[in-house]
């Protein structure tokens, strides 16, 4: 089978290469041809590495963040799509699987849907928290809609659209990395850091959320490095796929005695943090299943805080809380992500145990909800049967 694959950010990016894994071990016969990231590249080249298959585009020249960036980057958005759909064209795939980044993919799925090629959505469309109106998208233009949370079953049932959920496959990419990952001496020495303890900081992966989070982590780390009982701590920034040592040195600058930028190895910075500092997205359920106690901080333009508020239907915005329906962990949010906010959570899951461990025990539930593992190759199998 031919598989053209789209996804738009280090998310997708991640999931994509792990059903990439699943369709190859599945189809012997697979090629697949990817808008995608690192990740996805160096699952194709271990298992294919040759033919007309292979990355179209990286998504760190696609992605946006917000509807203020969407504005600006309109043009390039239009070309990307105008590209993607001649690709789609050219290459004739047997089917288009779009993983989330719904702004881009529901477009790509109403366009091969109606070239009359098989669409496959793979991580559902957020719409269980706003834009709902997507859902008429979906239905009219998708053919099978795979999901990856469990809260998802109810809703997608009760707006009457046909789904396959076979857990989340977060939780396999979580412990296959995690499994040949060194002890924390050994990550620590092969990453020339100090042995000491470390706060892991997560910044996300585009551009903006970059430029927007680390003026105020750099601050906290700065008020908590000036504080005599931890003077010794040191910070480290797990370094986003697809970003480089550029895009963050400008925030770090004076600060590289206790600031350390680490890429590409993101669970083993987070598995080996005292407390993990995280602007959501992924990366604050990767902290769930690498049990490192967190606290979500997020900001963005006023602009899109104000039409954000209107639009978002949930109670919160991680992950790993909506799994469980709860504050499992705490989420600093605009006005409430202070420098004095931060540090105060960061000192409370440092010096608290109780308090850590009642997260911890959070952390356990949300886990088994998840399922088990073995997610991405049963969906890839799920896709496979439904082609043939």
């Amino acid at each position: 089978m031919r598989y053209y694959i789209i996804a738009g950010e280090a998310s997708g990016d991640l999931h994509g290469s792990n059903l990439m894994r699943g369709l190859y071990a599945e189809d012997a016969q697979a090629s697949i041809r990817f808008w995608g990231g690192d990740a996805m590249s160096e699952v194709w080249a271990e298992n294919e590495n040759s033919g007309d298959g292979g990355l179209v585009r990286h998504y760190r020249g696609t992605a946006v963040m917000g509807f203020t960036d969407v504005l600006r980057k309109l043009g390039s958005i239009n070309r990307n799509l105008k590209a993607c759909r001649a690709d789609i064209l050219a290459w004739k795939p047997d089917v288009v699987i779009l993983i989330d980044y719904p702004g881009f993919n529901l477009k790509m799925a109403e366009f091969a849907h109606s070239k009359g090629i098989k669409v496959f959505y793979y991580i559902a469309p957020k719409v269980w928290a706003s834009r709902e109106s997507r859902i008429r998208k979906i239905r009219k233009s998708v053919d099978k809609l795979f999901i990856i949370f469990p809260f998802e079953i109810p809703y997608f049932e009760a707006k009457g659209l046909d789904f396959v959920y076979k857990g989340n496959p977060l939780v396999d990419a979580v412990d296959r990395s995690l499994a040949g990952s060194p002890s924390r001496g050994g990550f620590l020495a092969a990453n020339d850091l100090p042995d000491a303890d470390y706060i892991a900081l997560l910044a996300g992966s585009r551009k903006g959320e970059i430029d927007s989070m680390m003026p105020k982590y750099m601050e906290f780390a700065k008020m908590l490095h000036g504080m005599d009982r931890y003077r010794d701590m040191h910070f480290i920034v797990a370094g986003a796929p697809g970003r480089d040592s550029d895009d963050y040195a400008r925030w770090t600058a004076g600060a590289e005695d206790y600031v350390h930028v680490v890429f590409g190895r993101t669970h083993e910075v987070l598995s080996h943090a005292r407390v993990a500092v995280i602007n959501s997205g992924t990366a604050s359920l990767e902290a769930v299943l690498t049990g490192t106690p967190q606290v979500v901080a997020y900001a963005m333009s006023p602009v899109t805080y104000a039409i954000a508020k209107h639009i978002i239907k949930t109670r919160y915005i991680s992950l790993g809380n909506l799994v469980v329906d709860k504050l499992a962990f705490k989420e600093l949010i605009q006005n409430d992500f202070t420098v004095e906010s931060l540090s105060g959570e960061v000192l409370e899951l440092l010096e608290n145990e109780q308090y850590r461990d009642r997260m911890l025990g959070d952390y356990a539930e949300i886990r088994a909800r998840l399922g088990g593992g073995g997610a991405s190759r049963a969906v890839a199998s799920a896709m496979l049967a439904l082609l043939r």
